[in-house]
């Protein structure tokens, strides 16, 4: 995991010099006005107590459900209808003409009418729930449109059986049932599962917090209990239960989680720190500022959650088609009931021909047509790594005009590695090296372990180490193969008085490199820079992206100068830095108002609210669970380069969705006017047998051609 576990730290001999070039960069000062800018976006919407389990967001209109259940559901509900299919389709008199049988007997057509019931109601439920939630949001789709043919075939076949003129639908209402099951089951298998982004988010928090009473006694409370005011106790290690302010300690902390930071934020007494983050070093005493609703954690899930409700409106390619179909089923049917009439044709024979008109709208292909593309496609994806949550939006990424990339674990590893080394006279880099790592050898401070990962590159055999103590404030120190070493902050060298090259020093701080310095036996014998190393394949994402003419920005919590120089290496042009949590989704917003298409990348819980409110979002697979929960596509290998990927295969799995579309509609445009009577006066009426073969040919064509999708 690149936001280092922070067990790790536990460690006696912490490295405070390592973080003493904090202080130089990032003065105090930044640090308040991250916390801040959280009072600004008052406690909107904060009134829905429910935070628990937002499971029912029912994104683009199915397939989001409990997943599990819902795929198991929709196979059992097409094996069983698909069984009772077999009887339907030899009683139906229809399929016996057009096999030439006779398997009449009395009372068979009331054996059809029970079985089809069954299939109805039980096969059908699903699809007739689902579009009267979807009328309800005034959006008909794919649900609509299936629960409108089901109905009408339903309702129609039964009052032939029970008296009424006309020929009875049964076998197409049950063919439908079964294939749209099938649709279904196909798409839901190869969807990811429903989002419980919000779940997520509440698991960052501990639920015990150490309260202290009057006479500083420990008490463990659930957090629930904890009151302004109250002072609570942090452990090294642990994480910090509330936002607050510290009365008594010192300690480095990770906010990476939270706000991007990529290095361990210095905090004394009087600094304010947020819930969630992780206390790395010293023991703390918190004094509560803010419970509940007005945590920074509860607010970003206030974000999260509206953003996610906005989005779930956009329909993908299936259900806008659907949609179309839908009004067009009502229009054409009306119409030919209406032209029939007119022409002075009996009302039974009017309404047969409007009913198979609605009927035949709504085709047996359209079922299939996108689950079978979806599911090669996720197949495909999968392979290369990528993992699509969310249809709509990996639809649309084939659109894209802007990729905003977060920084720290994204286009970097989010790990210290080795950046500079400057030996003073008479030394080598690799003595250096070798000195540093050798007392460093032991400590799983992250410098510590950038240090120590340079020498296996460059093949540095490291020294014995001896007599090892760690003197807060100044660093390490220990015996190498008997020679005194120390290794510390560029403060502690100042109190030395010691020479060294001052303008090299800030041009590596400049950078937003981390510093520190080798003495051997009291000698200053060189100098280490570190940074956040930067990910070779973002380098070649950044240049493909270029090349398609889609605009790449960097939006990060860390401060300019370290944002500037990561920019430089990778030759990206727009630059956000210092940019608060809440803040990054704004910043989505507003690229969004230039009327683009905008991809968010990131792997943080600050990034969360922006990978909702991106048109897509993008969650590095390294990082934490609530930006996987929260974004559309999950990027396994945590390779920037998968997004380009992700781009093409969109384009691809939609151009085959259009083609299927095409062969699955395509039929009713010819099969519509034919059902309606066009070309009745010279004697063409689609009999429902011709029409069931050209059914099932489009069916056909539409699954091999799914099949040709190709990555």
């Amino acid at each position: 995991m690149a936001k280092h576990e922070d067990d790790k730290h536990k460690h006696e001999h912490h490295h405070e010099h390592h973080m003493h070039h904090n202080e130089e960069n990032h003065s105090k000062h930044d640090h308040h006005h991250k916390q801040h800018s959280r009072d600004d976006h008052h406690k909107h919407g904060h009134e829905d107590h429910d935070h628990g389990g937002h499971g029912s967001h029912d994104h683009g209109g199915h397939g989001h459900h409990d997943h599990g259940d819902m795929v198991d559901d929709f196979k059992k509900r097409f094996l069983i209808s698909l069984i009772i299919t077999i009887p339907i389709l030899a009683l139906s008199p229809m399929i016996q003409d057009f096999i030439g049988v006779d398997w009449r007997f009395a009372g068979d057509m009331y054996v059809l009418f029970a079985l089809s019931s069954i299939v109805f109601f039980y096969g059908g439920w699903p699809f007739i729930t689902g579009g009267i939630s979807e009328l309800k949001d005034k959006n008909p789709g794919m649900m609509t449109l299936i629960a409108l043919a089901i109905i009408i075939a339903y309702g129609y076949s039964t009052m032939v059986v029970f008296g009424w003129e006309g020929s009875q639908l049964f076998w197409e209402l049950a063919t439908l049932v079964d294939i749209m099951l099938l649709g279904h089951w196909i798409e839901m298998r190869s969807v990811m599962g429903a989002s419980n982004a919000l779940e997520e988010l509440v698991k960052l928090m501990p639920n015990e917090a150490h309260r202290l009473d009057e006479n500083d006694q420990v008490q463990d409370v659930p957090l629930s209990d904890l009151k302004n005011n109250d002072r609570v106790l942090v452990k090294p290690g642990e994480k910090i239960p509330v936002d607050g302010t510290i009365v008594d300690g010192k300690s480095a902390i990770d906010e990476s989680m939270l706000t991007g930071e990529s290095v361990p934020v210095e905090k004394f007494k009087g600094d304010e720190v947020i819930g969630g983050s992780v206390n790395n070093e010293g023991s703390l005493t918190i004094q509560v500022e803010k419970t509940g609703e007005d945590s920074y954690l509860q607010q970003v899930i206030t974000m999260v959650k509206e953003a996610q409700e906005s989005k779930s409106r956009t329909q993908d390619l299936t259900n806008r088609a659907a949609k179309w179909l839908f009004y067009l089923a009502l229009t054409a049917g009306f119409a030919t009931l209406f032209i029939w009439l007119l022409l002075g044709y009996s009302f039974d024979v009017a309404v047969e021909r409007m009913v198979t008109v609605m009927v035949i709208t709504c085709p047996h292909a359209l079922g299939l047509a996108a689950p079978l593309v979806i599911s090669v496609s996720t197949a495909i994806s999968a392979k290369k790594g990528l993992l699509v949550r969310n249809r709509a939006n990996f639809e649309g990424a084939r659109n894209l005009n802007a990729v905003v990339f977060d920084k720290t674990g994204t286009l970097t590893k989010g790990e210290f590695g080795v950046t500079d080394i400057v030996p003073d006279e008479g030394y080598r880099k690799e003595d250096i090296l070798k000195f540093a790592a050798s007392v460093e050898q032991n400590s799983e401070h992250p410098i510590a372990s950038g240090i120590v990962n340079a020498t296996k590159e460059k093949e540095v055999q490291l020294g014995k180490l001896t007599e090892f103590e760690s003197i807060t404030g100044k660093g390490i120190q220990g015996k190498v193969d008997g020679q005194k070493v120390n290794v510390v902050s560029p403060g502690y060298v100042d109190n030395l008085n010691l020479t060294y090259d001052q303008q090299l020093l800030n041009q590596m701080s400049e950078e937003g490199k981390t510093v520190v310095f080798v003495l051997l036996k009291d000698e200053l014998i060189g100098m280490i820079g570190l940074a956040d190393m930067v990910r070779d394949t973002a380098k070649e994402a950044i240049a493909t992206l270029k090349e398609n003419g889609i605009h790449s920005i960097m939006l990060t919590g860390d401060n300019k100068k370290v944002a500037n120089w990561v920019a430089k290496q990778l030759e990206i042009d727009e630059v956000y830095a210092e940019v608060l949590p809440d803040d990054k989704a704004n910043q989505v917003k507003q690229i969004k108002a230039k009327g683009w298409k905008v991809a968010m990348t990131g792997d943080g819980v600050n990034d969360a609210p922006a990978l909702a409110t991106a048109d897509l979002g993008i969650a590095i697979g390294a990082g934490t669970d609530v930006a996987m929960e929260t974004a559309d596509v999950v990027l396994v290998k945590s390779n920037p380069n998968d997004v380009v990927a992700l781009m093409d295969l969109s384009r691809k799995t939609y151009r085959k969705m259009v083609q299927n579309l095409w062969w699955a509609t395509g039929y009713n445009i010819v099969a519509i006017p034919l059902a309606a009577g066009v070309l009745a006066p010279i004697g063409i009426v689609l009999s429902p047998a011709a029409g069931a073969v050209l059914m099932s040919l489009s069916t056909i064509i539409v699954a091999i051609n799914a099949k040709l999708l190709k990555a």
